[in-house]
């Protein structure tokens, strides 16, 4: 693995902390608090060693793939089919495309490996490692030489990749499913958690759902290497998630990690390299239950909680100008203010990153 746990440094620096504070309480002083916004701005101070975070071309990439699993009729009956969905996505039909645009961010999405092909695309990235993964209740859903071929491309892409801020979110039939048997193994969380969409999802269908998957992990029960298990379970575009991830942080970039394949990536890359949760926030852009417990083993919660149902990546780019807010209360001068450095006293400017603008 070329990007490991000494090149993804932690953001933890008590001295710019304390400086992101100073700044900003010194402005309260004059506007008022702004609430969460406040420890959000620090956070993104901290990612990008800086005093004055800016964001540069935002990126939001949706990485497409087909389950294995689906052969045995999981999923909500009438979902629309990865390649429908994908093809909506890339002519704007779905709210995320629109939004992404009015937003200022640059959609992408990721042909990881759908059962079908695509019509080429100005926006897909065309990266098939197959078409689609086996069924994890037969055998394992990819090969580690598959796992490892999609994580390389997910640096790949997130190495060709412009800005500085990159939303994750993956999509599928199965999608979910696998990524909350991944949840599960590494994070030792109940799948039943992982699967409970809701008060109104009927009993009869969480016993189908699980006995499917209680299939899947009985037959990988011995697996806990973080890639084996990524392996056993998961998808291409949760593979090429982690690898997109692992690249981010080691440059210090933000990462927005949208629904739950995309907490599933994030948790097999935090086994990698554990510091590459301190890069990211967290959107959400339907109200899942078992998303709810995704975020709980990571601490976190999303920034906006609107009772959405819709595709993951939705969430991610109506929380963009909350991010963007935040980054501004230390970014914009205020009026006749010292436009003041990038770094505080103690710390050589020479260790600053990302704050170009």
């Amino acid at each position: 693995m070329s990007v490991n746990r000494s090149l993804i440094s932690p953001t933890a620096n008590p001295a710019l902390e304390q400086a992101l504070r100073d700044k900003l309480r010194r402005r309260s002083e004059t506007m008022g608090s702004l609430g969460e916004l406040e420890p959000l701005a620090v956070r993104l101070g901290l990612i990008q060693n800086t005093l004055k975070p800016r964001f540069r071309a935002p990126q939001i990439t949706i990485f497409a793939a087909d389950h294995g699993l689906a052969v045995d009729g999981i999923g909500s009956p009438g979902r629309q089919s990865t390649l429908k969905l994908v093809g909506n996505l890339l002519t704007s039909h779905l709210p995320v495309s629109v939004f992404a645009r009015i937003q200022g961010l640059d959609l992408s999405v990721v042909d990881c490996g759908m059962a079908d092909s695509v019509v080429p695309h100005p926006r897909l990235l065309a990266r098939k490692i197959a078409h689609g993964t086996r069924n994890a209740r037969v055998t394992s859903a990819m090969s580690l030489e598959q796992a490892h071929a999609a994580i390389r491309a997910g640096m790949e892409i997130a190495d060709a990749l412009p800005g500085n801020a990159v939303a994750c979110a993956g999509i599928g039939v199965g999608s979910h499913e696998s990524a909350a048997l991944v949840m599960s193994r590494l994070a030792g969380a109940p799948l039943r958690d992982m699967l409970i969409s809701g008060p109104a999802m009927k009993q009869d269908d969480l016993a189908r759902l699980l006995v499917v998957l209680q299939g899947a992990q009985g037959r990988h029960k011995d697996v806990t290497d973080p890639v084996e298990v990524l392996a056993a379970f998961g998808g291409f575009e949760m593979a090429m998630m982690v690898g997109v991830m692992l690249v981010a942080g080691s440059k210090r970039h933000l990462i927005i990690a949208d629904g739950m394949p995309a907490c599933a990536a994030l948790m097999v890359a935090s086994r990698i390299a554990p510091s590459v949760t301190d890069y990211c926030v967290f959107c959400r852009s339907h109200s899942h239950q078992g998303l709810d417990q995704a975020l709980a083993v990571f601490h976190a919660s999303a920034l906006l909680e609107l009772g959405m149902e819709s595709t993951d990546g939705t969430g991610s780019t109506l929380a963009w100008p909350l991010i963007s807010s935040a980054a501004a209360l230390l970014t914009e001068v205020a009026e006749g203010e010292d436009p003041g450095p990038s770094q505080p006293g103690q710390i050589p400017a020479s260790t600053e990153s990302g704050s170009e603008p």
